[in-house]
């Protein structure tokens, strides 16, 4: 059979309450201990539960810690006979003193108060003192995204006294290092946290003087993947969609100049979505520099189609005037002619019907080398060079889908440079 014993109540054995046994109304608490003489030293350690968020826009952290003071104060040693410490919630702690540490650069911060205050304060009988408090705070941290979405971010929160200089309160971290520790299953969506480090250094006001100042620093990689899916990838691939109208027809108007402004509305689209999530910073993001050159590549394929289109039109209105000046003379036949122009009466016909298909064929080389040799026989000796030079430029505009031909090269290799060198950089 179990024995149950019996728990012994300690507070029977008290012929006082807490305040009589730690003495607390025989002393003044609003002092610090050892009021007069050298610094009190108060170490400290946290341990991280969790980092809530990081917020780019209002560029900021929310991380909750578990926030742990030591110290001595003789005033509440008490005799035991056992050694053992004693425990208590928050109501005593505002019958004694305790650091008035506060965070820097903190926007908002609480003590959790469900179910209630989340404080716990334990004495020992020789006068060590642990305070501990579970605090929900909101900091600043100064972002730099002339690397977004492939920068690292270091954040900083910062702990100090509010009251006591140097000179009568010191704060250290307890075990250096080891006095900051942090939950494993702390995780991001969009960072990888790196590192957690701890740092201090004085801290100088000019109008009270310098302060212990304690850093928690920790640094996070962002995870790059949610923006390849989200930019990188769409704005490529509206980059390549553009490139098809290099392969349509040059007379297609309608398909063209669709497609290149369908391109370019989602170009501007994606752009204003990425910059409606992120702070108005006044300098430029490695994403800008990707979006705005795939918005150039796409606006140059519009403009590549506009310049197909009215080089063509040029070029027919030129063979129009060619042929006019060149009605049926220099012994063209009459049919010839007017096969030159595509146009054919019922009396052409018959005229035509004495020819066979080879004859035809001959009469066909033979108009165009006497056109040919017309155009260059009305030129000057003098400028002949010229017109040399401008035979290149003339045989491209003959044939227009030549300019088709030479972007189905230039712009994917063009790009794909580009995308080399960026990823080089910034990675």
């Amino acid at each position: 059979s179990h024995i149950y014993k019996k728990n012994h109540d300690v507070t029977k054995t008290w012929k006082g309450k807490t305040e009589q046994l730690l003495r607390v109304h025989d002393h003044d608490f609003t002092m610090r201990p050892a009021f007069g003489g050298p610094a009190i030293p108060v170490g400290v350690d946290v341990q991280v539960e969790s980092l809530d968020s990081i917020s780019e826009v209002d560029m900021d952290f929310t991380m909750t810690l578990y926030l742990r003071h030591y110290w001595k104060d003789e005033r509440l040693s008490f005799p035991s006979t056992t050694n053992k410490s004693m425990t208590f919630d928050g109501r005593l702690v505002k019958k004694i003193w305790v650091p008035d540490v506060f965070f820097v650069h903190s926007k908002r911060s609480f003590i959790h108060d469900t179910t209630t205050d989340n404080i716990m304060l334990r004495v020992f009988p020789d006068g060590h003192v642990l305070y501990s408090m579970r605090i929900t705070v909101t900091a600043m941290c100064n972002m730099d995204f002339s690397r977004f979405p492939l920068d690292s971010q270091t954040c900083s929160l910062e702990l100090e006294s509010y009251a006591y200089t140097d000179e009568d309160l010191m704060l250290y971290w307890k075990n250096g290092n080891e006095s900051l520790k942090t939950d494993e299953k702390i995780s991001l969506s969009q960072f990888l946290i790196q590192k957690f480090h701890t740092t201090s250094r004085l801290a100088f006001y000019s109008s009270t003087g310098w302060y212990n100042r304690l850093y928690i620093n920790f640094t996070l990689r962002r995870h790059i993947f949610f923006f390849l899916l989200q930019t990188y990838f769409p704005a490529t691939l509206m980059v390549m969609l553009s490139w098809v109208s290099f392969w349509i027809d040059r007379r297609a108007v309608p398909a063209r100049v669709s497609l290149g402004i369908t391109t370019v509305l989602t170009m501007s689209t994606i752009i204003t979505g990425v910059n409606a999530s992120m702070p108005r910073v006044s300098y430029i993001k490695a994403v800008d520099i990707y979006l705005w050159v795939s918005f150039v590549f796409v606006f140059l394929s519009v403009l590549e189609y506009a310049a197909v289109n009215y080089l063509t039109t040029a070029q027919e209105q030129k063979e129009r005037k060619l042929q006019e000046k060149f009605p049926c003379t220099c012994g063209i036949p009459h049919s010839k002619t007017m096969m030159l122009d595509g146009n054919y009466s019922e009396s052409d016909a018959n005229s035509l019907a004495g020819y066979t298909r080879n004859q035809m064929v001959l009469e066909e080389e033979k108009q165009e080398k006497m056109v040919v040799h017309l155009a260059m026989s009305n030129e000057s000796n003098s400028s002949r060079k010229r017109g040399l030079k401008g035979h290149v430029g003339l045989c491209i505009i003959q044939n227009t889908h030549a300019i088709d031909k030479y972007s189905r090269l230039i712009f994917p290799g063009t790009y794909i440079f580009f995308n080399l060198i960026y990823w080089s950089v910034f990675s």
